[in-house]
This record gives structure tokens, sequence and C-alpha cells, in this order.
């Protein structure tokens, strides 16, 4: 079936006329002359043969059938624009590259990663793990995301959250193992940490008051992720980061046998290009990254 569309250019001056409130703004949106416009306008209520505006001394006015048409024509137009844009965008326009340590990417990020994507379905993620830092000057990186031990200085960064320690294990390992009744009793397990964070054991131990035991003995893993994963398999006791197994905690999976958290000085950050306006891509991005880390912090303890 054919379409019964009026004049398109009569189409474009009503709406930005409209939308503008007088023909004199609509003219310069358009670049043409006052007179154009009006007569686009006359053009297309002659053809649906309805009057559109109220003239008078002081202007113009919709009336109801013109605001009417007008809510129609308008979201008819930003429709075209909206998918015109979508087409002429490049695909490194709609790609987002993030660069973070595997073990946050694993243990924090993809498990929330669905939730961007169903608020964004055209940003496309790009996912690069490494324990160093981006360096944007030389590297094709939208945003980075990495514990840092101050607050870094100078635009460009976003806290997410702090860290929080805790000693946890497999459910198991409590059953088979000898008691974790004190952190003394550590001292007759295996522990489990990253090479990466050097400091985690040593920190706990020292606020648990056993600074006696030492923190770097045991099994050392290239990355944090590996020593998750080794704790949930029985192999001994890990310094964790509750953000990182709040819901191995809530599923039952691991288990924190002391009560003892310890806050270090550090936190994760989102840093970003600041030389230059965000891309949307990028603003979309740290918007919901911030929402989804307030409200972790919201929910408090698992």
């Amino acid at each position: 079936m054919s379409r019964r569309l009026p004049p398109l250019n009569a189409l474009r001056a009503f709406e930005a006329a409209a939308r503008c409130g007088n023909f004199t703004r609509a003219a310069q949106e358009l670049c043409v002359t006052q007179g154009a416009v009006s007569r686009h306008v006359a053009t297309l209520e002659g053809w649906l043969k309805v009057q559109l505006f109220e003239r008078g001394r002081h202007g113009i006015a919709l009336t109801p059938p013109g605001q009417a048409y007008f809510g129609t024509v308008r979201a008819a137009l930003d429709q075209i624009d909206y998918g015109t844009r979508q087409l002429q965008a490049s695909p490194d326009e709609r790609c987002l590259r993030i660069k973070l340590p595997p073990t946050f990417a694993i243990r924090w990020l993809v498990p929330r990663l669905a939730r961007f994507h169903a608020l964004h379905p055209r940003i496309d993620v790009q996912i690069t793990t490494s324990h160093q830092r981006a360096d944007f000057a030389r590297e094709e990186v939208d945003v980075s995301i990495h514990s840092e031990p101050s607050p870094p200085a100078g635009p460009g960064v976003r806290r997410l959250f702090g860290e929080t320690l805790l000693p946890v294990c497999a459910p198991g390992l409590l059953q088979r193992g000898p008691p974790l009744a004190r952190p003394a009793d550590l001292a007759r397990h295996v522990l489990l940490c990253s090479m990466n964070r050097p400091k985690d054991w040593p920190a706990w131990l020292a606020a648990a008051g056993a600074p006696q035991i030492d923190g770097n003995s045991g099994l050392k893993f290239e990355n944090a992720a590996l020593a998750y994963q080794a704790a949930a398999d029985q192999l001994g006791v890990m310094v964790a980061l509750h953000a990182f197994v709040r819901d191995d905690l809530a599923s039952g999976r691991l288990v924190a046998p002391f009560a003892l958290q310890v806050e270090t000085p550090g936190a994760y950050y989102l840093a970003y290009r600041s030389e230059a306006p965000l891309p949307e891509r990028v603003q979309a991005f740290e918007a919901w990254i911030v929402q989804e880390a307030e409200a972790m912090s919201r929910a408090g303890p698992s």
C-alpha cells in the first residue's frame, strides 16, 4: 500500500516552527527565509485541509489539531534522526574499550555486565585484562579501572569503592581441617594470596593481633582470581576483598571464619581521558558503573 505523505520540506518547516514558537527562529534553524517557512506551513495546511496555527499580531500559536499533529511529526523526525546517526556512526564510536585487572573483571564487572548491555545494547564492550595501568597516550583504551593506594591527583578519575580485607575459605575446609576459632589458628593452615597484593595478609594479621604469622608464606598466584578459585577448592584460606566475595558468602560457597574486616587506604578507581570531551559511550559507562558501586555500598555487608 502506498504511503500518504505530505511534502517533507513542509513537515520540517511545521515541526521547527511549532518547536521554536515562531517562524523567525525556525527560519534561522533551517537556514531559509521567514517567508519560506510561512509558505511551507501554508502549503501543509492546504494539503491537510486543516489549520495548524492561529496567526495573530503577537505571533503564532498551535491550534488543537496542530498540537496533536506536532507530537506525531516530532516523534517521527526524531526516529529518522536517531536511525541516521546510528547508521553513520563508525565502529569506533560504538566500541567501548575497557582495561582492568583480571580479578576485577571476573569477580565484579562481568557478573554485572548484562545490566549495562540491557541499558545500552548498541555499545560494543571490549575488555582487556592487565595489571598494568592504562597509558591513554599510547593505548587505544577508553576507560581504565585499577586499585590505587591513595586517591590519584588530577581530572579524569572517579572513585568506585574502597578495599576491605577478610579471610575466606570453603566450608569443607572448616569441616575437615584444623579449627579456625581464632586468628592464631591460621598458622596451621595454608595461606592463599595474589602476588600482586603482598601486603594484604600482613595487614589483616597485624590488625587481628597475629603478626607472628608469616603472611607471605603459603601458595601465591599470579592474580587473585586464581587464589579465590583455590579457596573454593579447599586448598587453603584466602585473604579476600569483600567486594569480590559478596556473592560467594551469600550463597555459602565461601565462608568468613572471622568477623574482623580491615579497611586498607586503597580503593578502586575509574579513569578516562580528560583532555577532550567524553564520548557518549564513556559517559554512559561511567554513570552505570558508579551507580552499581553505590548500590553495592548501600547494600552493606553480605
